[in-house]
C-alpha cells in the first residue's frame, strides 16, 4: 500500500496547532488539480490505509471502541464518530467556502491578518517553504501556493538536488515535504518508524511529520501484537491532520498485446503481467 502526501513538520511552532494544519488541507483544491493536471485519473487519498480492509469507515465498531475508550480523555470527540476525510472542493481552483473556513481556522489559532499578510501570535509573517527534489510536481504545488497566498501566507517551493533533499529531510530541516510511504498488507513493527514518538526525534526516521502522541504509540503496539487495531490507529492519525493527502489509483494501468491471456483470479497487489499471465 503506497501513501503519498504533503507532510507538515510539526516540530516547528507554526504547525503545532491542528487548526493551522486543517486550514492548509482546506486550501488544497484536489478536484482542480486532478481535472486540470492529471486528466481526472486519480482518487483522493483519505486514510493511511487507503484502499484496504484496514481503513476506518463509518462509526467505530465495538472492537475499536474497546481500544479507544481508555484514551477518551486524550482524544477529540470525532475519533468516536465518522472518521475525518478531506473536504471536496468545487473544482474552481479557489473554493471560496473552503478558503473562508481555512481563514477562520487560522484566526482561531491566533494567526491574524495585518497589512494583507498573515502573521503569527508573535506578530511574525507566516512564511512556508515546500521542499521537493524534482520539478515535475511544480504544477501541483503552484495552485496550492496560490490559495495560501489568498490566505495571506507567504508560501514558496524550493527544488534541491537529491543529496541535499535527503540530508534536509533526514535532519527534519523543512516546513512541508512530499513523502510516499509503503506499508505491508499486514502492518507490523515497521509502523514504529512512521508514527511513534521515539521515531519523531530520531534523525533519518520515516516519521517526517514529527508525530508524537502517546495514544498513537499505544495503538501501534496493539497492531504489532496482532490485535485488530489498524482502524482505531487510522482514526486517531486522521484526527490529527498531520498531512495533506494526495491521490492514488485503486488499480494499475498496463498496456499489453492481446496474444496474452489472464486467469480469472488475479493478485490484489501484484502486477499480473509479471506473475500470472501466459501466452495464448
Amino acid at each position: 500500500m503506497q501513501r503519498q502526501g504533503w507532510y507538515f513538520n510539526t516540530r516547528r511552532e507554526k504547525f503545532r496547532d491542528k487548526r493551522v494544519r486543517e486550514a492548509f488541507i482546506n486550501a488544497f483544491d484536489f478536484e482542480w488539480v486532478n481535472a486540470k493536471t492529471m486528466y481526472g485519473s486519480y482518487q483522493r487519498t483519505r486514510s493511511i490505509f487507503e484502499n484496504s480492509d484496514m481503513m476506518a469507515v463509518g462509526r467505530p465498531g465495538a472492537d475499536e471502541i474497546a481500544l479507544l475508550e481508555p484514551f477518551r480523555d486524550k482524544l477529540p470527540d470525532e475519533v468516536f464518530g465518522e472518521p475525518y476525510v478531506p473536504p471536496v472542493a468545487d473544482g474552481s481552483g479557489q473554493d471560496r467556502a473552503l478558503l473562508r473556513k481555512a481563514s477562520a481556522l487560522l484566526q482561531e489559532a491566533g494567526y491574524l491578518i495585518r497589512d494583507a499578510q498573515r502573521v503569527s501570535p508573535q506578530d511574525e509573517p507566516f512564511i512556508v517553504e515546500f521542499l521537493i527534489d524534482d520539478p515535475i510536481s511544480l504544477p501541483h504545488h503552484n495552485v496550492f501556493i496560490k490559495n495560501l497566498g489568498i490566505l495571506g501566507i507567504e508560501a514558496s517551493v524550493r527544488v534541491v538536488d537529491l543529496v541535499q533533499y535527503r540530508k534536509r529531510v533526514d535532519d527534519f530541516d523543512f516546513d512541508i515535504v512530499v513523502q510516499r510511504f509503503g506499508f505491508s498488507s499486514t502492518p507490523g513493527d515497521s509502523l514504529r518508524t512512521f508514527f511513534t514518538s521515539r521515531a519523531a526525534s530520531m534523525k533519518g526516521s520515516q516519521n517526517v511529520g514529527g508525530i508524537s502522541d502517546p495514544v498513537i504509540d499505544a495503538l501501534v503496539e496493539h497492531v504489532i501484537a496482532a490485535e485488530s487495531a489498524c482502524k482505531a490507529l487510522d482514526r486517531v492519525i486522521r484526527s490529527g491532520r498531520y498531512w495533506v493527502p494526495h491521490w492514488y489509483k485503486a488499480f494499475h494501468w498496463l498496456a499489453y498485446w492481446d496474444v496474452f491471456g489472464r486467469p480469472p483470479a488475479q493478485p490484489r497487489y501484484g502486477f499480473a503481467v509479471r506473475e500470472t499471465w501466459w501466452s495464448a
